[in-house]
C-alpha cells in the first residue's frame, strides 16, 4: 500500500536529476538550466528513462541562449516595425485632400512610399509638396490703383450715382464687381443690372488700361524658378477669364499656371477665401501646403481664413502695413525655395490641434474685514 503511493507520488512530480530540477515550462523563453527527461515506464519505486542522447549543460546552455537571443530581436523589430507602419494604415496616390478632418496633421501629398522611382519620390518629396497661388495685379504685373478709381467714378457719373467716396473704394478692393456694387455701393440688387454694370465697369477700366501689362521686377525670375523646380502654380484674380488669358499671353507665359481661377469661377472676392480655397482644391492639395502671394490685407485676411501661408509683397503699401503677412518682401526673387518649404511646413506649431484652452480664473474671495474691538469687552 505504501509503495503503490510511493509511485503515485513519483508520477505526479517530476524527477530530480544530477541537481537539475526538470519543470514543465509553458512560456516561449525556456531558461537554459531546465530540461526534461521523459519516463517510458515505472517499475516499483524505480523509473527507466528511455534511450536519449545526453546533451551537455554547456551545449544546452549555449543553444538556449541562442534561441531566446534570437525570439529577443524577433519581438524588438516586430514592435518597431508597428511603430513605423499602422496595421490599419493604407497610403493614397495622388491625394492632397484631407479625408481624415478629425486627424491632424493631414496626410502628406508627397510622401507616398508605394512609388517604386526613388528618384520620383525624392522630388516629391523636395517641392512637389506646395503650391503657389499668385494674384494678378500688384504682384506678378505692375499695378495702377488710380486707374481702378477712375473707373468706378466714371461708371457712377453714367449711371447717375454719387461718386464713392475714398474709403469705399478701399473697401471694394479685391472684390467682384458685382459684390461691390450690391454689398458695398448699395447700387442695385437686381442679378441683370449687376452684370451689366460690373461688365460696363470692366470696360471703362480696359478702355482706360490701354491692354499694356509688364512684370514687376523680380516676378518673371522667380516664377521661372518655380517653374524649374516644378512647383505647382495658380493664379487668382476678380477680372474675366477672357482678360486674363488676353493679358497671360500678352506677356508671354501660358502654360505656366495649372490653374486660373477668374471672376466666374466664384461667388465672392476679397477678403472671402473662396478664391484660394477653389485654386488648392483644382491643385489637389490641402490649404494647409498652399502659398498665397498677394499684396495687400484683404489678401492676408482671406490666405489665413483658409489656413494657408501669405507672403505680402509691398508693392503699394509700407512693409510695416503688411505686418500680418507670414513673410513681407519688396520684390519675388527676394525668396527662394527653402524659404517655400519652410512656410509650407504643416508641423510647426501654429499648426496645431486647435486654440489653446483658457482657463477661467476664479475671483478671489473678499478679505475678511477685521474690527477693532474694546479690549474691556472682554
Amino acid at each position: 500500500m505504501v509503495e503503490s503511493i510511493a509511485a503515485t507520488s513519483l508520477l505526479g512530480h517530476r524527477p530530480v536529476c544530477g541537481g537539475y530540477y526538470c519543470k514543465d515550462v509553458s512560456s516561449r523563453r525556456k531558461p537554459f538550466d531546465v530540461f526534461r527527461l521523459p519516463a517510458t515506464e515505472f517499475l516499483a519505486r524505480k523509473v527507466v528513462y528511455s534511450s536519449l542522447p545526453r546533451l551537455r549543460a554547456d551545449q544546452l546552455a549555449v543553444s538556449s541562449i541562442k534561441a531566446q537571443a534570437m525570439e529577443l530581436t524577433k519581438e524588438a523589430y516586430s514592435y518597431r516595425e508597428e511603430e513605423r507602419i499602422p496595421p490599419n494604415f493604407k497610403y493614397q496616390i495622388d491625394t492632397g485632400v484631407d479625408r481624415k478632418p478629425g486627424l491632424w496633421p493631414p496626410e502628406n501629398k508627397a510622401d507616398n512610399p508605394s512609388l517604386h522611382n526613388p528618384l520620383l519620390r525624392q522630388e516629391r518629396m523636395g517641392c512637389g509638396w506646395l503650391g503657389a497661388i499668385f494674384e494678378w495685379e500688384g504682384v506678378l504685373i505692375e499695378d495702377n490703383p488710380d486707374l481702378e478709381k477712375q473707373a468706378w467714378l466714371a461708371l457712377s457719373q453714367e449711371e447717375g450715382k454719387s461718386p464713392p467716396p475714398a474709403f469705399l473704394l478701399g473697401r471694394i478692393q479685391g472684390m467682384k464687381h458685382e459684390q461691390a456694387i450690391s454689398e458695398v455701393l448699395c447700387w442695385s440688387r437686381d442679378p441683370t443690372q449687376l452684370r451689366r454694370m460690373a461688365s460696363r465697369k470692366e470696360e471703362i477700366y480696359q478702355a482706360l488700361h490701354g491692354g499694356i501689362y509688364r512684370f514687376r521686377s523680380g516676378s518673371r525670375e522667380f516664377v521661372n524658378i518655380l517653374m524649374h523646380y516644378k512647383i505647382p502654380m495658380a493664379l487668382v484674380s476678380t477680372r474675366p477669364r477672357k482678360t486674363l488669358e488676353t493679358a497671360i499671353g500678352t506677356i508671354g507665359i501660358e502654360g505656366v499656371f495649372n490653374v486660373i481661377v477668374a471672376a466666374e469661377d466664384v461667388h465672392r472676392g476679397k477678403p472671402d477665401p473662396e478664391m484660394f480655397v477653389f485654386a488648392a482644391q483644382q491643385l489637389n492639395f490641402i490649404s494647409e501646403r498652399c502659398i498665397v502671394f498677394g499684396n495687400s490685407n484683404q489678401t492676408v485676411e482671406a490666405a489665413h481664413d483658409a489656413r494657408m501661408k501669405c507672403v505680402a509683397v509691398a508693392s503699394k503699401h509700407r512693409v510695416y502695413e503688411l505686418a500680418a503677412a507670414d513673410l513681407v518682401v519688396r520684390r519675388l526673387d527676394e525668396l527662394s525655395v527653402v524659404d517655400l518649404k519652410n512656410l509650407a511646413d504643416i508641423e510647426l506649431p501654429e499648426f496645431g490641434s486647435g486654440e489653446p484652452e483658457l482657463e477661467v480664473e476664479e475671483d478671489d474671495p473678499y478679505p475678511s474685514s477685521s474690527v477693532a474691538v474694546d479690549d474691556g469687552f472682554w
